[in-house]
């Protein structure tokens, strides 16, 4: 049976596979997006999915997106919170707004979309948290501390979270990407990307539909023993 489900960032990139996946497994999909209007268009046009503007950053756009969404289509099933941004600089360099930015679109929006869809998934006896960190937040990265402390933050709330939804049928779990192939990727020198690379046993960038498959496994009906845990899809590149 499907759910209804909603994807932060959900137009491009990994989250564009993501509301793909599921809206394939037979799921209602909601994609959110942020900014990028015709981007949008163009993905809702190929794909058939529904695409919502909202900022995830603020917790009075969610809930009126919510409350929209509920009224339409139902009670919200899942939930995967991908939407992310970079302000990369090294720490001395980096402003309070470079900082703020990154913790409030990549972590406070989980807490706003987690807190505003907890209430109804216990209600209903199901629920499919999906939370997107990073294996920079698990390893750290030169350049990059407000985006490290951003996704290692999300993996203690999954944690934490996954402990109160458990008795009540709620999954909260994270993955953890390490480099997929996406617009933000091809953006880094190509030096510096081959470098990358050169580090990933495998041997190759990630694709999308990789992370896209693993958050197929822990949103399944029947995915209600996994709870609490970080997948890290990321090429053997960081294990631990």
């Amino acid at each position: 049976m499907g759910h209804v489900a909603i994807v932060t960032g959900g137009t491009r990139g990994i989250g564009r596979a993501i509301s793909e996946a599921l809206n394939k497994a037979g799921n209602t999909v909601i994609a959110n997006y942020g900014g990028n209007d015709e981007a949008a268009k163009a993905f809702t046009a190929e794909t058939g999915i529904k695409a919502m503007k909202w900022d995830v950053s603020k917790y009075e756009e969610c809930e009126t997106a919510l409350k929209t969404i509920t009224e339409q289509f139902g009670h919200v099933g899942i939930v995967v919170n991908n939407a992310g941004i970079t302000r990369d600089t090294t720490l001395h360099r980096m402003t309070p707004q470079m900082w703020e930015d990154v913790i409030h679109t990549n972590l406070t929006s989980c807490f706003n979309m987690c807190r505003l869809t907890i209430d109804d998934m216990r209600a209903n006896g199901f629920g499919r948290i999906v939370n997107i960190g990073s294996i920079n937040g698990q390893a750290g990265q030169y350049g990059q501390v407000n985006y490290a402390a951003a996704k290692s933050g999300i993996h203690g709330f999954t944690k934490a979270l996954a402990q109160e939804g458990a008795a009540k049928n709620v999954t909260v779990n994270a993955i953890a990407p390490g480099y997929v192939d996406t617009d933000m990727v091809r953006s880094v020198p190509p030096a510096v990307l081959e470098k990358i690379i050169a580090k990933i046993p495998v041997g190759r960038l990630g694709k999308v539909e990789d992370i896209a498959r693993a958050v197929l496994f822990l949103t399944a009906d029947d995915a209600d023993f996994i709870t609490g845990s970080t997948m890290s899809v990321n090429g053997g590149q960081h294990m631990y």
